[in-house]
C-alpha cells in the first residue's frame, strides 16, 4: 500500500464529508484535541493506545493517522514494534496482519524503508 497516497485521499474524503456535517466535524476535532492533550499520560503514550485500538478494529485510516502522529512525536521503530507486539498478543491473527501493515506505514512515514 502507498500510505502517503492513501492518507491524502482519506483526508480529502474527510474534508468533503466535514463540509456536509460542520458541527459534528468541529465537535470531533475538539474531542480529539482534548483527548490528546498532555495530562497523567503524555500525547505519545495516548497515540500508542490509539494505535492499538486502530489495529484491533482493523481501521487502515486510523492506523495511518496514529502512525503519522507517532512519527511526529519521534517514536522509534522499536517502540512501535513493542506496541504492535502487544496489539498482536491481545488481538490474535487479525491483529498480527494489521500490525504488519502498521509497521509498513511507520517505515513509509518515517522514510525508514528497511
Amino acid at each position: 500500500m502507498n500510505w502517503k497516497k492513501f492518507m491524502a485521499e482519506t483526508e480529502a474524503n474527510i474534508a468533503t464529508f466535514s463540509k456536509e456535517i460542520p458541527q459534528t466535524a468541529k465537535g470531533f476535532a475538539s474531542m480529539g484535541a482534548a483527548a490528546k492533550s498532555n495530562g497523567a499520560l503524555d500525547e505519545k503514550t495516548k497515540e500508542f493506545i490509539a494505535l492499538g485500538i486502530a489495529v484491533a478494529t482493523r481501521c487502515d485510516s486510523c492506523i495511518g493517522f496514529h502512525i503519522r502522529s507517532l512519527v511526529r512525536l519521534k517514536a522509534t521503530r522499536e517502540e512501535v514494534c513493542e506496541a504492535l507486539e502487544m496489539s498482536t498478543f491481545m488481538g490474535g491473527g487479525p491483529s498480527f496482519a494489521f500490525s504488519a501493515k502498521a509497521l509498513e506505514a511507520y517505515d513509509e512515514f518515517s522514510d525508514n524503508n528497511l
